[in-house]
């Protein structure tokens, strides 16, 4: 039997997402994203994946990431991660993420693995959980004072 190897991919519906996050639904703009790609560096740190965030809209700020953005400019991000689901190769190893569900049954209909916005939260946030238990070093430390400072 062949082991199949392939890196998963994700393509994240970023505001989608954002919507499902209590803390991070309070926030504007620029700081949302900050927090949401915060997080989800953390629940894939060590992990062999490749991660896709679609925003709608335009960049306003230039975040680290090893994540690829994708910015809709003046289409929706929706159209966009349909595109690539059409262009993407083996969709067995794809993971959409969103709760829009024209994306949802479009991912499931191209044979992609679709995952609601609400259930890769609760993945994410108890994950995070069990990070707890670990003590963070002093980078961990600095990025989260930036990102989560009080305003």
């Amino acid at each position: 039997m062949m082991v199949d190897n392939s890196i998963i991919k994700y393509f994240i519906d970023a505001n989608n997402l954002i919507g499902k996050i209590p803390k991070l639904r309070k926030l504007k703009g620029s700081d949302s994203r900050e927090r949401l790609i915060f997080l989800l560096q953390r629940f894939f740190s060590g992990k062999k994946v490749n991660v896709t965030l679609f925003f709608d809209g335009h960049q306003s700020e230039n975040i680290k990431t090893n994540f690829e953005i994708v910015y809709s400019l003046n289409r929706s991000a929706d159209e966009l991660i349909k595109q690539r689901i059409d262009r993407s190769k083996r969709n067995k190893n794809l993971v959409v993420v969103s709760s829009d569900l024209e994306i949802f049954a479009y991912a499931k209909e191209c044979g992609c693995k679709a995952v609601k916005s609400e259930e890769f939260y609760k993945n994410i946030s108890s994950t995070q959980l069990d990070d707890l238990t670990e003590k963070p070093n002093n980078f961990d430390i600095d990025e989260f004072k930036k990102i989560f400072k009080d305003e």
